[in-house]
């Protein structure tokens, strides 16, 4: 499939950035925000969540059943999500119904934010909250990132909690908005057919008045040392366990090695993790993966068993994990590489998986990465490489906690 990159400023800073092909039969598009819950004030932790849900709730012309019924007409495939970094509003839509998608996410990202729908909404964003706090994955994933980034941004909920939430005004949540979602905080990503000077007249058409905020991240360097943690909650009948651990970040181009090194030591079928663990009954889940953050990354580890195997499986998965360094196998590494370049070479094949994927790398990069350069860097990765990352980043310092049944 032909491609052709294309890339453009507004006056007003906001970037647009499209992948164009006259031979793909759907159009996608989004607005990607570089704003998460590491660009919040602790007192307002989740304020970027909740926000994501406000723009779902009518503007100045539209209503929240017009925006959704508006998408529907289109039959769009539509949705937003919010992390620590970025906040992010997609379609996918037919070609023709391309530049009605771009209209409405735009007018969407200038929110009525109304004091009813923000009451009535964080009855929703609350129960969402219970929800979480109910899955001891969730509760032990936020436990571990806290204790690991302890007073850095990275360390906050995406989701805040129940006390942060309840205390959020509207006014606050306006603050953050402004702050935000200027133009110059944000990208607009489209990837297959895509008619780009049009595009581009409908985004200066919709967003060309904006005025720039001005925001710019702050990038303290996280402050991590080892910890260790064990939380008891007499309603577990399942004893979970968690490590995090420093890895490269999204601008480190080792993060390709530690992606692979993430699938050898962690995937789901046939990694060392599932050979140590999962394929002799030990655990019912074990895993390893690398999560890269801007100018900041992680290696996470997770395992869930039987109470009365909880030592045995910690011990095992540690142990796998820091012998790998002495055990690395190059047959392993080419498998990972050919697992990983299909899974990347697949999701490009969708125009939808694509455009996702530029407005992230825009977002952390500010610049093109084409597939034929990641396939490059995927391929490139060996031996040397893996043990060049192990040694610089060797699973240290480390925090492990666990949740299990009282008593355990």
């Amino acid at each position: 499939m032909a491609l052709e990159f294309k890339h453009q400023e507004l006056s007003n800073g906001l970037t647009v950035i499209a992948e164009c092909s006259d031979e793909a039969h759907t159009s996608a598009v989004g607005f990607f925000v570089k704003g998460g819950s590491r660009d919040e004030q602790k007192p307002v932790m989740g304020v970027s969540h909740f926000l994501e849900h406000m723009m779902f709730k009518g503007t100045a012309t539209r209503t929240a059943d017009d925006v959704n019924r508006q998408f529907d007409e289109m039959g769009a495939n539509y949705n937003a999500y919010t992390t620590q970094e970025m906040t992010a509003y997609y379609a996918q839509v037919l070609p023709e119904f391309f530049p009605r998608a771009v209209e409405l996410l735009g007018d969407m990202l200038r929110p009525a934010l109304r004091e009813s729908d923000f009451d009535m909404e964080k009855n929703v964003i609350l129960e969402e909250i219970g929800m979480y706090e109910d899955r001891p994955q969730w509760r032990l994933q936020d436990t571990i990132i806290e204790t690991h980034f302890r007073d850095h941004p990275l360390s906050f909920r995406v989701l805040g909690t129940v006390e942060s939430i309840r205390a959020l005004s509207v006014d606050q949540m306006r603050a953050h908005f402004k702050t935000c979602y200027g133009p110059d905080n944000i990208t607009v990503s489209a990837a297959g057919r895509i008619d780009f000077d049009r595009l581009m007249a409908d985004v200066d058409s919709i967003a060309g008045q904006w005025e720039p905020a001005g925001h710019q991240r702050r990038y303290e360097e996280p402050s991590v040392a080892s910890a260790d943690r064990t939380l008891a909650d007499a309603k577990l009948t399942r004893h979970y366990m968690a490590m995090i651990c420093p890895g490269p970040s999204a601008q480190d181009e080792r993060r390709y090695a530690a992606g692979i090194l993430g699938d050898v030591l962690g995937d789901a079928d046939g990694s060392r993790l599932y050979w140590a663990l999962i394929d002799p009954g030990l655990a019912d889940e074990a895993d390893f993966s690398h999560f890269s953050h801007d100018q900041a990354g992680s290696f996470f580890a997770f395992a869930s068993c039987d109470p009365d195997r909880s030592e045995q499986v910690e011990r095992i998965l540690l142990q796998t994990l820091d012998g790998y360094v002495d055990q690395i196998d190059a047959d392993e590494i080419e498998r990972a590489k050919n697992k990983i370049a299909t899974t990347v070479t697949l999701a490009a094949e969708n125009p939808c998986g694509r455009m996702r994927g530029l407005g992230g790398q825009w977002t952390y990069l500010d610049r093109y990465v084409s597939l034929d350069e990641q396939l490059r860097q995927i391929m490139a990765v060996d031996v040397e490489q893996v043990r060049s990352l192990l040694d610089a980043m060797p699973f240290k310092p480390r925090t492990i906690v666990r949740l299990g049944p009282e008593g355990a």
